[in-house]
């Protein structure tokens, strides 16, 4: 059964879909069975796998809002054991429209269940907020993954990120757990970045990753080709530094 990760901040620019997009990647060419669920309306995640949402008639609203199955929504890439469910704008209005429903936070959990046999990983890309759909994304995974960019801002706004978690643990998703904490946009040569792995490290103890992704020109590169970068440069520094950090997920699952 797969294990579920979010990867999740409310604060925009940290490296959230890129690290969602290049981890499923890695995990795929690794042969584990991988599906990457898009649950960002902005849909970046789905662009940056090269696939045109039209291509995927059923996406993540449908399953969502219309109750319509996973299985009828994954769509398959052209990348090694990674698929898809792409995500949709319309999500955009879907909180609003989840607001009323029963049981609106398992609007995504329950779906999920239906295919987590068929994969080693489930990885989310959740929007930059902390709405319904990231609370969705949080109760329907076993861990969550943060990113935090090295910059002078690094841990601002994160306490209420830390409030949202705790709330989906106690409410709805006892089993819910920190996977770990990236480090991203990292230029060791910085004074600040080594100021903020200090404070990083002192906000979440033993969860920082050793692994830290670097500023590279390849890594930015990757998503206007429509590729993940262990696609569109197997050997940049970049794609060495998701396998890292690949590795580092699955010494410690198992």
């Amino acid at each position: 059964m797969a294990k579920t990760i979010a990867v999740a901040n409310q604060k925009g620019g940290v490296g959230k879909t890129t690290t969602a997009v290049n981890l499923a990647a890695v995990f795929g060419s690794m042969d584990e069975k991988v599906l990457l669920v898009d649950a960002d309306p902005q849909g970046n995640a789905t662009s940056g796998l090269g696939v045109d949402k039209r291509q995927c008639p059923v996406t993540v609203y449908e399953v969502m809002i219309g109750g319509e199955a996973a299985s009828k929504a994954i769509c398959h890439t052209q990348y090694k054991n990674l698929d898809l469910l792409a995500a949709s704008i319309d999500m955009a209005g879907g909180e609003i429209e989840m607001a009323s429903m029963e049981r609106r936070e398992d609007r995504l959990k329950i779906p999920l269940q239906e295919v987590k046999d068929n994969y080693d990983y489930i990885i989310i890309d959740c929007p930059p907020s902390l709405g319904l759909i990231t609370t969705n994304s949080l109760n329907a995974s076993d861990s969550i993954l943060i990113p935090i960019q090295c910059e002078f801002y690094a841990l601002e706004g994160l306490s209420q990120l830390i409030n949202t978690v705790r709330r989906v643990k106690r409410q709805y998703n006892s089993m819910l757990e920190l996977e770990g904490v990236l480090l991203t946009m990292y230029d060791g040569r910085l004074n600040l970045t080594q100021q903020v792995v200090t404070e990083v490290k002192k906000f979440f103890p033993r969860k920082v990753y050793s692994t830290v992704i670097p500023r590279a020109v390849r890594l930015s590169e990757a998503p206007g080709f429509g590729q993940p970068v262990e696609y569109y440069d197997h050997y940049s520094k970049g794609a060495r530094a998701y396998r890292e950090l690949a590795r580092e997920i699955l010494k410690k699952k198992g």
